[in-house]
């Protein structure tokens, strides 16, 4: 059981990883990922509310009807968005301007309603909670990276929580490549999906390996 559970949890952080493997969380992995801070913000707010979902399907599979399953994942799903973008407005209130519109975007983002319908409306509770944890874990990591990936060759600074990552007013990358100029396109739309087809090709070089 216990070898169960941490299987399903590590499963989120590289085979079922979700931007990269499932090919799900697509729309705000290209569109907030600027920074990697908003990468980090958005991917804890995803992990909240897919884990808290998780608990609550699970909890409830065997009272849900089944005809109308998808509208009640969508309604769970809903109420802790709600929470998690009055929690935000009330303490990162920054960070929810950054965001702007993906954070009640994450009603629809397929990653939650998939792990709701494929996972936690069949699993146990333990089960379900080490599944959105490890794939809401997986998520953010994903975020941040490909963040910090586009912040660093599109404005040669790295910044984390609204603070500088490293010592000094601003890390910049410049001061170890003093003639280092930014690609300001990575920071564009089209940045996002040059990043991610870096990303996707690195991982699949090492899982061949």
């Amino acid at each position: 059981m216990a070898k169960s559970i941490s299987q399903e949890f590590i499963k989120g952080l590289w085979k079922e990883i979700p931007p990269f493997r499932l090919v799900l969380g697509l729309c705000p992995t290209l569109g907030v990922t600027t920074s990697m801070k908003n990468g980090i913000g958005m991917g804890l707010a995803t992990a909240f509310v897919l884990i808290c979902s998780n608990v609550l399907v699970s909890a409830l599979r065997k009272v849900i009807p089944a005809k109308v399953r998808i509208a009640c994942f969508i309604i769970v799903i809903a109420t802790f968005v709600t929470v998690v973008e009055l929690m935000m407005q009330a303490y990162a209130y920054s960070l929810f301007l950054d965001l702007g519109v993906f954070i009640p975007l994450i009603v629809v983002n397929c990653i939650l309603l998939g792990r709701a319908e494929a996972f936690a409306s069949k699993n146990g509770l333990v089960a379900s909670i080490a599944d959105g944890t490890g794939i809401g874990i997986g998520f953010t990591l994903s975020l941040a990276t490909l963040g910090g990936i586009r912040e660093i060759l599109g404005k040669g600074t790295l910044t984390i929580w609204g603070e500088p990552l490293f010592s000094g007013p601003v890390f910049n990358i410049t001061n170890i490549f003093p003639h280092f100029q930014p690609f300001q396109f990575m920071v564009q739309a089209p940045g996002a999906f040059v990043a991610l087809g870096l990303m996707l090709c690195f991982m699949n070089m090492a899982e061949s390996k």
